[in-house]
């Protein structure tokens, strides 16, 4: 049998990576967006989130329909639109539409990026296929830094908008490569449940926007009906996964330890990355005072460790097995975090860069080992329910780590800056007035348009305090995602096998048992 090649790997490494510059490039504009649109801290994470949430809560029915139909042809429309789409939020008129255009993006984007790993499973085998896969991930996810620097040098002389443009020729010249890929067999000859598919879009999408509406003023109401509804569908979604004959996420593979215990992981993995990318962007910017340029390319050594540690990861899951590899992942990454809470006012580059390198590095140990899992889990006829799932950890742990970082750094911001007011003299408080307290406690950008209009001790005065209580802001979601860390890596300890159960368990799955 002839041998693949390379250029099936490369053209689809290019398409996700396509799909993570799509993912990150917001996080490095934010500050940016905010300014030009007049937006609150929470409309911004919706901004950061909407691209999640879009690809999140569409990744398992789409990766059910690439089953049955056909990948290639998925990958291709899913490419065509997100070129549409990265347009639309390029140019979009006010921030409702840039984010309407991010959710409606990370659907697209959930066409190509499912396909992307379960094309390659299926092409490669043996230590090949746990090499190609560790390129994948490692390679794919430095794309979000990568396109956080072309971005920030975009913004220095192009506008707000100029890096959803990045994935505009980019993402033609993938869609001609992939072009030429051979047609993939269809793994299964049934259609998709189409009810399972709705009700999995329904509870994964209500799940993320109850988690991004609870900070909002006056949404409580909301996000708890979300809540409810997430619930009620997550319910009857699996209810319906008990009973059907073709269902499009098989329960009975769900509970391999192999299988979930990796998709926690990679959660947790790759949502403590995404979220450390949108909160340290908005710190380096507002509290440092770097330039979108310099902000950009300050999480370069995150990619740096990517592509250096990806083949490593290749190296030690065949040598050591999973298992090992995540751990060494996990405390790469609780470094890094930790290096984070050293993050002040005033604070030099080089604890900045040595903690991106380090969860570049940890990200890129991990991550591979808890995919491998993942489409090692399941027999060759549902590798798309396995990139699916895969793609699924990656983008709901996202969405949710930025919203719940993002929640935490709201509400401990505002929470200081309020306790900062009420103990200011009587006349400070009535020069500012409750509409600015407002505008200042909605976010940092509030607190800088505020302060344009002040004497400039007062002004100094307020950017301080706003800088203090972001800083505070920033450390509870860091200490957020450390603990999150932690517990992915107790439950890599406690439960994923060792090596030789891990290569027992894999023969078995493999054969369809």
């Amino acid at each position: 049998m002839k041998a693949p090649g390379v250029f099936p790997l490369i053209a689809l490494i290019a398409a996700a990576i396509v799909a993570n510059i799509n993912l990150a490039v917001a996080n490095v504009a934010l500050p940016t967006i905010g300014a030009h649109f007049g937006a609150s801290q929470v409309e911004i994470n919706l901004v950061a989130v909407g691209f999640t949430l879009g690809l999140a809560a569409s990744v398992l029915y789409l990766g059910a329909i690439g089953n049955a139909y056909g990948r290639k042809k998925l990958l291709l429309i899913g490419l065509v639109l997100s070129i549409l789409f990265a347009a639309a939020a390029s140019w979009a008129p006010n921030i409702e539409i840039l984010i309407a255009a991010r959710v409606l993006g990370g659907v697209a984007t959930g066409m190509v990026y499912p396909v992307t790993l379960a094309m390659i499973t299926s092409i490669y085998s043996g230590k090949q296929r746990t090499q190609a896969i560790a390129l994948w991930s490692g390679i794919g996810a430095a794309a979000s830094s990568v396109g956080a620097a072309i971005t920030g040098w975009l913004l220095t002389f192009a506008w707000w908008g100029s890096g959803f443009a990045i994935t505009i020729p980019l993402g033609a010249l993938v869609l001609f490569m992939c072009v030429f890929l051979r047609d993939q067999a269809r793994d299964s000859a049934d259609k998709p449940d189409n009810l399972s598919g709705v009700l999995s879009v329904v509870m994964i999408a209500t799940l993320v926007a109850a988690i991004t509406f609870a900070p909002m003023p006056g949404r409580s109401i909301t996000a708890l009906a979300l809540a409810i509804i997430a619930v009620v569908a997550v319910a009857i979604f699996i209810s319906r996964q008990r009973k059907i004959a073709n269902p499009i996420f098989d329960l009975s593979i769900a509970r391999r330890p192999l299988f979930w215990v990796a998709a926690i992981a990679g959660l947790i993995v790759f949502g403590s990355l995404m979220g450390s990318f949108f909160i340290g962007q908005q710190f380096l910017q507002d509290v440092l005072g770097y330039t979108t340029l310099s902000a950009g390319l300050a999480i370069l050594p995150s990619a740096l460790g990517m592509v250096l540690f990806s083949p490593v990861a290749g190296i030690l899951i065949n040598r050591l097995g999973s298992r090992p590899t995540l751990l060494i992942g996990f405390a790469l990454l609780a470094i890094g975090f930790v290096l984070m809470f050293t993050w002040k006012a005033g604070v030099t580059y080089t604890p900045v860069g040595i903690a991106y390198f380090l969860l570049g590095a940890g990200v890129a140990i991990a991550a591979a080992p808890a995919s491998r899992a993942i489409m090692d889990s399941v027999p060759p006829s549902q590798l798309g329910m396995g990139s699916a799932t895969n793609d699924l950890q990656r983008d709901l742990g996202g969405a949710i780590m930025q919203s719940v970082m993002g929640t935490l750094l709201v509400v401990r911001y505002a929470s200081d800056f309020r306790a900062a007011f009420a103990s200011a003299p009587a006349s400070d408080q009535q020069e500012l007035g409750n509409t600015a307290m407002t505008q200042i406690m909605a976010s940092y950008s509030g607190a800088q348009e505020v302060a344009k209009g002040l004497p400039q001790a007062d002004a100094t005065q307020l950017l301080t305090a706003a800088q203090n209580a972001y800083t505070a802001g920033s450390n509870w979601a860091f200490a957020f995602a450390l603990l999150a860390v932690a517990i992915g890596a107790l439950l890599v300890f406690l439960k994923f096998p060792k090596k030789q159960e891990e290569i027992a368990l894999i023969q078995q799955y493999q054969k369809g048992r």
